[in-house]
């Protein structure tokens, strides 16, 4: 079997098996072998996320959405009304400038901005996964109909000479 990879290496390829890198290697045995080399590629990354993994991905999907600024944008609003009125009548547990609700957007921010770079590191990793997987399913089919055009010229010369 492994000079049968070779001579397929050097026949589709024009290089020798051991010089060829991993994902050619699997597209030459995929070739040899009559299997695919296409997986889904987003069940496979997912089920290698770890707990913390996945929790961060929905903080930064919930985070980067309109309902989290719209809730958010409530949150302030009513902040700054029950303050602004208690200013008026009573002494406010936050007054103007509204030094504690600043410290909470500080911390939210602290704490929201390394999880959504996390998941967004997490995202350019998937996607380097999918592009070796585009790359050996198109390197598959370029050599696969390479090889089927090498016998269709055998066909169509084999009928000349009919």
């Amino acid at each position: 079997m492994k000079k049968y990879f070779e001579n397929l290496a050097k026949a589709l390829l024009g290089q020798s098996f051991k010089d060829l890198d991993e994902a050619e290697k699997r597209v030459i045995g995929s070739i040899a072998e009559h299997t695919t080399v296409s997986e889904n590629t987003n069940e496979t990354f997912r089920e290698s996320l770890t707990f913390g993994q996945r929790v961060a991905d929905k903080v930064a999907k919930f985070g980067g959405s309109w309902a989290f600024i719209g809730l958010f944008f409530g949150f302030i609003l009513v902040w700054i009304l029950i303050n602004t009125l208690f200013l008026v009548s009573e002494t406010p547990f936050d007054p103007y400038p509204f030094i504690l609700l600043n410290l909470g957007l500080s911390t939210l921010a602290a704490f929201q901005a390394p999880i959504i770079m996390m998941s967004q590191n997490r995202q350019a990793a998937k996607d380097r996964v999918k592009q070796e997987a585009t790359y050996e399913i198109n390197l598959k089919l370029e050599l696969e109909i390479m090889r089927l055009h090498d016998k269709l010229n055998m066909i169509d010369e084999a009928l000349k000479d009919k």
